[in-house]
């Protein structure tokens, strides 16, 4: 797979990348991941990626130009399956997505700034707008970082073990069940017996029961959706 992340920030976007899962997937050529400074596309001296909006008002928006630029240029060299706007206003980040973006071979990132970017990107160059939640950060590097997490560690031979990924929660619409070590007495804390008995077909009864237990009482929204 290949992410082309277009940013004002690449070195804030860059340490993650530097460490854990990400950079084993990056050094096992398992994903290669560029970062494209967008004021390289900007068309003067000033190096200018944003404007007033028209009608006026507060803040400032992101110019299609150098965003047409980027993507442009970008496409000369990669055909690509999709071209995400990470946005407060978009599609909310779900393991359904993940698991469907990490199946692509070729995906572009552009992160968002300001008070968003002309509407026009979003209309012509934009193949899905994604947003990690429901709040405003300063931009979207973080929530490339945190998408770019979600897809990669999906990608076969990135985890360790490959079956980890799908007892993940929200892989099968419910929470993971709740998970022990050793020892199994810690201050009187005990870990329930059943996880000790070494009847396989019992334990993976009672996790499926805590799993909707689970999600029945912290996200029971997660099964309404469902029905």
């Amino acid at each position: 797979m290949q992410i082309d992340i277009i940013t004002l920030f690449p070195e804030l976007l860059k340490s993650p990348f530097e460490a854990s899962i990400l950079k084993r997937a990056i050094e096992a050529k398992k994903v290669l991941v560029n970062f494209h400074m967008l004021r390289d596309y900007a068309e003067n001296k000033q190096k200018q990626i944003d404007d007033y909006p028209f009608g006026g008002g507060a803040g400032m928006v992101m110019k299609i130009e150098p965003i047409d630029r980027c993507i442009s240029q970008l496409k000369k060299e990669t055909k690509y399956d999709e071209v995400i706007y990470l946005t407060p206003d978009g599609k909310k980040l779900n393991q359904s997505i993940s698991n469907n973006l990490s199946t692509k071979k070729n995906i572009i990132i552009l992160c968002g700034h300001y008070k968003g970017v002309d509407q026009r990107v979003r209309d012509h160059l934009i193949t899905r707008e994604i947003s990690i939640g429901d709040f405003v950060i300063s931009g979207g590097e973080l929530a490339a970082a945190v998408l770019c997490d979600s897809i990669i560690r999906l990608i076969p031979g990135v985890l360790g073990d490959e079956s980890s990924a799908l007892s993940d929660s929200f892989q099968d619409g419910l929470l993971a069940p709740p998970i022990y070590t050793r020892p199994a007495t810690y201050k009187d804390w005990k870990v329930p017996k059943i996880l000790t008995s070494g009847n396989t077909p019992e334990v993976e009864n009672w996790r499926e029961n805590q799993a909707l237990k689970k999600t029945k009482k912290i996200r029971p929204d997660l099964i309404d959706d469902s029905d």
